[in-house]
């Protein structure tokens, strides 16, 4: 099963949680700030193809900015 995942990067504030909490290392500190003044998490698009929508990250965020999609084979 493959997965998408969508951060709310206006809302993020960088915690690092969802990157430390992902199996897959699908996700990394952006180098462009927010609005906020924070450099928010975002989906790898080099690592795209290993997510399998598994939810940790939306699980542990704990601003709920992260939405997990699955996509069947």
């Amino acid at each position: 099963m493959r997965g998408k995942i969508r951060i709310k990067k206006e809302l993020c504030k960088g915690c690092g949680l969802c990157i430390e909490t992902c199996p897959k290392g699908s996700i990394v500190i952006s180098k462009k700030i927010n609005e906020k003044s924070y450099f928010p998490a975002e989906f790898d698009k080099k690592q795209k193809d290993e997510c399998t929508g598994c939810g940790l990250c939306a699980l542990i965020c704990p601003e709920a900015i992260i939405e997990v999609y699955r996509e069947k084979k």
